[in-house]
């Protein structure tokens, strides 16, 4: 309260929008790193999927020039025909996981919610600007409040 015991003092609104603005700023931040790790993971569980695809495709290459080398020295060649199948097999798991890396990849996003509470309190932090208390306090988001 202030002096005459009704109103808050110009020095007490500042200190309480002070800290209401570093309560803001606080739970914005704690926000976007709960976002960003989430994004972090999917992004690691994409680009494991794309290392498992590469490591896959070197063991196709191996395999299949051993099954051309051994087309090519023997004519009835049923060892090289056995090479072949089990060249195609490891090419479609690593097409498989290539599709399921890129999956994983797309679904890595942004911290939306940070940003749409983000743009949410400066619109607050404007209407307080223009003197336009009570459209401040409804567009304002509560504190502690997570949506």
């Amino acid at each position: 309260m202030g002096q005459n015991g009704d109103e808050p003092t110009v020095g007490q609104l500042v200190a309480n929008a002070s800290k209401d603005l570093s309560n803001l700023v606080r739970g914005e931040v704690e926000l976007a790193k709960t976002e960003l790790k989430k994004t972090a993971i999917a992004a690691g569980t994409g680009a494991g999927m794309f290392a498992g695809a590469a490591f896959l495709v070197l063991l196709v290459i191996i395999l299949l020039s051993i099954a051309a080398a051994f087309g090519l020295t023997a004519a009835g060649l049923h060892p090289a025909i056995a090479f072949l199948i089990v060249s195609g097999v490891y090419l479609l798991i690593a097409a498989v996981l290539v599709f399921i890396g890129r999956r994983a990849l797309r679904g890595a996003k942004g911290p939306e919610r940070t940003i749409e509470t983000s743009k949410e309190s400066v619109e607050a932090l404007k209407a307080i600007g223009k003197g336009d208390q009570e459209d401040a306090i409804e567009a304002r988001p509560a504190s502690g409040v997570r949506r």
